[in-house]
């Protein structure tokens, strides 16, 4: 499992939905379900994504945007309409007095609005849970990413604007799939912009030695690594891997593994019913002792401690 996979990882464990929502002026909607990520899709017409702090961005025909949670935000017509629905933590909309409006704005499979025939329509696909293998990668996104249509090309997006109200077997996991592609591309695309910040592990992922170290550790943590089988694995001495690897990575080989190997433990432990002992082999411990050790170490509580915490 690569980086941008692990991105899913937790998400996927946990699910997530989507669905269309179609929408004629006026409205307002406030999103407060802290969802840690939620991405909307304009196919027609304009929305406004509104956040608590920052600036509104008008979402287009063809842009797309993440929104990170747990912050609220106000998705609607204009940057200054009153919100006249809400979003809580249970996924559940109402008015903003508590009525329920779940039926009343069903216009079909997966979609959801004030008129069937309303001039804007979102795409929206909400993660419900993250996970720690993500976090690595979205703790480097802003609050609020917008990619205008204009800068990227994403032929997904069409797709799954065609399949997200079809009722047919099986086709909450083809949605699902088409989720995970979008927000892969989207995350790919944004670090991809001159200038962006990504995480320096990303960036190094580009070297053609270091970027193979990391895929070697990200995807068998459970292999007994040195830096020296990692060096003879990449194509060069243990001292210049280690030297070139803390110099793009920011840490050494060896730390870099460890952290994996505890964000990779902490997800199995939240989402799993694995034994401690289980999860410690699983991600290249000796046991359950040895695990216990490094994570109260690094993260200063044990693996019980966290997996209560879930």
């Amino acid at each position: 499992m690569d980086a941008l996979a692990g991105l899913l990882d937790g998400p996927r464990a946990k699910g997530a939905f989507l669905l269309r929502m179609i929408m004629e002026p006026p409205w307002s909607v406030r999103i407060e379900d802290e969802a840690p990520i939620c991405l909307m899709c304009v196919t027609d017409g304009e929305a406004w994504i509104v956040p608590d702090t920052g600036e509104p961005v008008l979402l287009r025909p063809g842009d797309i945007a993440i929104a990170r949670g747990p912050e609220p935000y106000t998705v609607a017509h204009a940057p200054d309409a009153p919100p006249r629905a809400r979003i809580g933590p249970d996924g559940g909309c109402t008015t903003l007095s508590g009525e329920p409006l779940a039926q009343s704005m069903r216009l079909g499979v997966r979609t959801w609005g004030n008129a069937p025939d309303g001039g804007t329509t979102v795409l929206v696909g909400t993660y419900l849970m993250d996970g720690e293998v993500g976090r690595r990668l979205l703790d480097a996104l802003p609050g609020l990413v917008h990619l205008p249509a204009d800068v990227w090309n994403c032929p997904l997006m069409p797709f799954l604007d065609e399949e997200i109200s079809r009722d047919e077997p099986g086709q909450s996991v083809v949605l699902d799939r088409v989720l995970d592609l979008l927000l892969i591309a989207a995350v790919r695309a944004w670090f991809s912009r001159p200038g962006a910040e990504a995480p320096a592990w990303y960036r190094a992922m580009g070297d053609p030695v270091v970027g193979r170290a990391l895929r070697l550790l990200q995807n068998d943590p459970a292999h007994p690594w040195t830096v020296a089988s990692l060096a003879a694995k990449s194509g060069v001495s243990r001292a210049a891997l280690a030297r070139r690897f803390t110099e793009l990575v920011g840490e050494p080989p060896m730390a870099y593994l460890t952290g994996w190997r505890l964000a990779l433990a902490a997800d199995l432990l939240r989402d799993t019913d694995a034994t401690v002992e289980s999860v410690a082999r699983q991600v290249g411990y000796s046991g359950a002792f040895a695990l216990s050790a490094a994570f109260k170490r690094v993260r200063g509580v044990s693996p019980q401690e966290h997996r209560g915490r879930g």
